[in-house]
């Protein structure tokens, strides 16, 4: 679905925000990232999509690569990411439902989005968008008037009207309150569950990550030191806060008879090392190993 190969980012004032990247995200799952401020967590978002653009390294979706892209093939693919912010970037002067057929301006001529005059078939998706975050009766309201909670639901409903494979949030429920964030966040994992849309989602927080991801990636000081499930979040915390590197996120161990031991390891997953070990019979001393 989406793999970075070696991604970095390096500002003009020598700031590595990330670095070394090579991560695969499969279609379907939900992603917390985390990390202590200043780990790299929005660069490493917004290189996704190309809002910042990375120094160096790949960016495959959907096995095409988007980081030589440009013009009408770009906007193709930012057509299919969806993104969710902080501060929520929403027209406030507009209309909700305005606000969410931003989200069909991709799709629409040059033309039609001066004056934004969107088909039926937009206004009728977008209205169904509205619905689905439980705020259709206010979709002729100016955003400005809204809560802050409502806001951010105004932007997820923006980034359904996409039609998105793939959604990034950065910070979502970083400026609402707790009921409003187990809000978001419910919203977030039924839009995952349902409509099959992979998640990634920046957290500061350690217990939503674990509450309702699948699997968590860990940033320090712009590089991935932890990437496993959301079970082995406290056995690595400090590498995600301290920065020593923690891939390995699965062992598992078995006899396959009275005499031979096997052990395997995994990583993101995948099986990455297998060992044996074999015990001698009765009266000798020590094991073999092996991998």
């Amino acid at each position: 679905m989406l793999k970075l190969k070696h991604v970095n980012k390096i500002y003009k004032d020598g700031t590595r925000a990330v670095s070394d990247v090579s991560v695969e995200i499969k279609q379907g799952e939900f992603i917390a990232v985390l990390g202590p401020s200043g780990a790299g967590k929005s660069t490493f978002l917004r290189c996704i999509n190309r809002l910042v653009e990375a120094t160096c390294g790949q960016i495959f979706l959907r096995g095409i690569e988007i980081t030589s892209l440009s013009g009408r093939k770009l906007g193709g693919v930012r057509r299919q990411i969806g993104m969710i912010f902080q501060q929520f970037n929403l027209v406030k002067r507009l209309s909700v439902l305005h606000n969410v057929l931003c989200g069909r301006l991709g799709y629409i001529s040059s033309w039609r989005s001066f004056f934004y005059s969107f088909p039926k078939t937009d206004v009728e998706w977008a209205l169904e968008c509205l619905e689905r975050v439980g705020l259709r009766e206010v979709a002729e309201k100016r955003v400005e008037v809204l809560s802050g909670g409502q806001q951010q639901r105004v932007a997820i409903a923006r980034a359904l009207a996409q039609r998105p494979k793939i959604i990034l949030a950065d910070e979502p429920i970083a400026s609402v309150d707790p009921p409003t964030a187990k809000m978001i966040m419910d919203f977030l994992k039924e839009i995952n569950r349902e409509e099959n849309i992979t998640v990634v989602v920046n957290l500061h927080v350690v217990e939503w990550a674990k509450n309702y991801a699948d699997r968590v990636i860990g940033l320090a000081r712009g590089r991935i030191v932890f990437d496993g499930p959301p079970s082995f979040l406290d056995k690595h915390l400090e590498s995600i806060y301290r920065g020593k590197e923690t891939r390995i996120v699965e062992e598992n161990m078995f006899f396959t008879s009275n005499r031979l031991r096997l052990t395997w390891k995994a990583e993101a997953g995948r099986i990455v090392s297998v060992r044996w070990q074999v015990e001698k019979e009765k009266g000798g001393e020590g094991t073999c190993l092996g991998e």
